[in-house]
């Protein structure tokens, strides 16, 4: 099946959690991973609720680090927003600084 090529965009917010993650090889990997979102980014993540409510939400790297990302179907676009670990109950949780970006109007 042929399907629809979403473009793949980086936020600026993503790109800066991104360069924040030392290890280059985890930050391949996740890049690996955000490209494979240019086909059916929709099924693939779980949807977000609450405050990240039109958020997805993409487990990458063992389970560990999440990929948050919005899907523009009308522009065919796929926008990463946030990538980080997951440290439940931490701040620095990805799910938390995706909350502190949102609140802060980012």
């Amino acid at each position: 099946m042929n399907y629809k090529k979403y473009e793949v965009e980086w936020t600026e917010t993503a790109i800066h959690l991104m360069k924040k993650i030392s290890d280059r090889r985890i930050q391949y990997k996740l890049l690996e991973r955000t490209e494979k979102l240019a086909q059916l980014p929709d099924k693939q993540g779980k949807i977000l609720e609450g405050e990240l409510w039109g958020l997805r939400s993409l487990r990458a790297i063992g389970q560990r680090y999440r990929i948050l990302y919005k899907i523009n179907v009308q522009k065919q676009k796929v926008f990463i927003v946030a990538v980080g670990i997951r440290k439940e109950k931490d701040k620095a949780d990805i799910y938390e600084i995706a909350k502190k970006l949102i609140r802060a109007g980012l």
